[in-house]
């Protein structure tokens, strides 16, 4: 007599299945917008140079720091209430809307006439940035098996690297052929416009996200899909009863606040540290007597040391777990910033500089893993925009912050207190959920102190 497969909450379905070629759509689909982000923010830092070597614009060095931190203005407004929207209408609908937001700023950004008007397209551009980041990695978290969940993650994380380098390589290439050549870089980066179609019509949503909002058959159809995808039998699913989202209160209710606390301190700590160094880096090698190619051609090579740090955090994660992951990759960072304060020498700052690319992005790569893992379901695009929105705050300060710290004590201030910063973040690791191979749906409960 045949026996009938028990049921199986959706949720258990995907975290059965191996990686299929639809996660792997999955994970390059949200990856090329990713990296497309990356290759934004990356790219006005080469802005900033260009516009430092021309003496037409008259830019001071307090012009220079607004135009690098104004757009993560934008993207502390934009993280936040991109997570809070993510978690009301849906991961891929909140993706595909920033995509198409920052792609258009970037490109009208071409066409500056002036200072403030930059600023006023770097906002903007900012604010499409900074939403697409926490609802992408949510949506990953979400489909991946839970076994791999955190690898999975960071391999999207590692995209940013992609778009970092193709900033370095556009910087390196179009940016100091003329003195448009900024405009020409831009330009290229309106291309997540349409990009942003792509997403809206071939990306799944959420099944999470869907079953809490009681829209189960397509909940089912989008299982049945990875299903098929795994040459897996599909089984019945209990039926899941809509869950009402606990609002951005849970958030500091009783039995999260030490956990958001936390992961707040890691956020900022991280973005002040890599923002502050790498938004600069280009201008602090000019200014300190590299010539415009020379400074790019090292930045480009120090970005290319972003990609092993990824791969290396992509094999921890799942092997040592979250929080060794992210903590020694801090140290590490703080290691690389240390060491490059005292680097002498062409030899000495392009080594050191890479030691730091290294394990800085490496640590964002883990940070990225165990962020959507530290809340519920109806919390979770809400929890990872409100820390990633916390953390801009963070990489609005540090860019205004360079000049005051390269004149009180030159280039060694600056990256120690760099170092100072990445150490904080360590220890603030400590009191985050370790959640290595345990399923997505079991990361905590809902906070119901602050349900409503």
């Amino acid at each position: 007599m045949p026996t009938t497969a028990p049921a199986l909450p959706r949720a258990a379905r995907l975290d059965r299945l191996p990686f299929t070629r639809e996660h792997g759509r999955l994970v390059v689909g949200s990856g090329l917008g990713w990296s497309l982000d990356a290759m934004d923010v990356g790219l006005i830092s080469f802005v900033m140079a260009s516009l430092a070597a021309q003496e037409q614009w008259g830019i001071t060095p307090g012009e220079l720091s607004w135009i690098g931190s104004i757009g993560f203005v934008g993207m502390a407004l934009g993280a936040t209430l991109g997570g809070l929207l993510a978690d009301r209408f849906g991961r891929r609908q909140v993706f595909a809307l920033t995509l198409l937001v920052f792609g258009i700023a970037t490109g009208a950004a071409a066409l500056s006439w002036s200072v403030g008007a930059l600023l006023v397209f770097r906002f903007l551009i900012g604010l499409g940035l900074g939403a697409e980041l926490p609802v992408a990695s949510t949506l990953v978290s979400e489909y991946a098996p839970a076994r791999i969940r955190g690898r999975v993650v960071v391999l999207l994380e590692a995209f940013w690297a992609v778009g970092w380098t193709l900033a370095a390589l556009i910087g390196y290439v179009v940016v100091p052929r003329s003195d448009s050549g900024w405009r020409w870089a831009l330009a290229l980066g309106a291309l997540p416009a349409l990009y942003a179609v792509v997403v809206r019509r071939r990306l799944p949503e959420s099944v999470r996200f869907l079953e809490a909002r009681g829209r189960v058959d397509e909940a089912e159809a989008a299982v049945r899909r990875f299903e098929r995808a795994a040459d897996v039998d599909p089984v019945d699913s209990p039926v899941a009863s809509p869950v009402p989202s606990p609002g951005p209160g849970a958030l500091w209710a009783a039995g999260a606040r030490m956990r958001t606390a936390a992961l707040w301190v890691v956020w900022f700590s991280i973005n002040f540290s890599y923002y502050g160094a790498f938004i600069w880096l280009p201008t602090l090698l000019f200014t300190s007597g590299f010539d415009l190619v020379k400074s790019f051609g090292f930045t480009l090579v120090i970005t290319l040391a972003q990609l092993p740090g990824y791969a290396a955090a992509a094999f921890l994660i799942e092997t040592w777990g979250r929080r060794p992951t992210l903590a020694v990759f801090l140290l590490g960072s703080a290691a690389g910033a240390a060491m490059f304060a005292a680097a002498d020498g062409d030899t000495a700052v392009l080594l050191t500089g890479m030691v730091l690319s290294f394990f800085n992005l490496g640590a964002w790569g883990a940070l990225y893993a165990v962020t959507p893992e530290v809340y519920p379901t109806p919390l979770r695009a809400t929890g990872a925009g409100a820390a990633a929105g916390f953390g801009r705050l963070a990489s609005i300060a540090a860019p205004l912050c360079v000049p005051p710290l390269l004149d009180a004590g030159g280039s060694g201030l600056v990256f120690g207190t760099f170092a100072a910063f990445f150490v904080l973040g360590a220890v603030a690791s400590r009191w985050l959920p370790e959640r290595r191979g345990e399923a997505l749906d079991d990361a905590v409960p809902t906070p119901v102190a602050a349900a409503s």
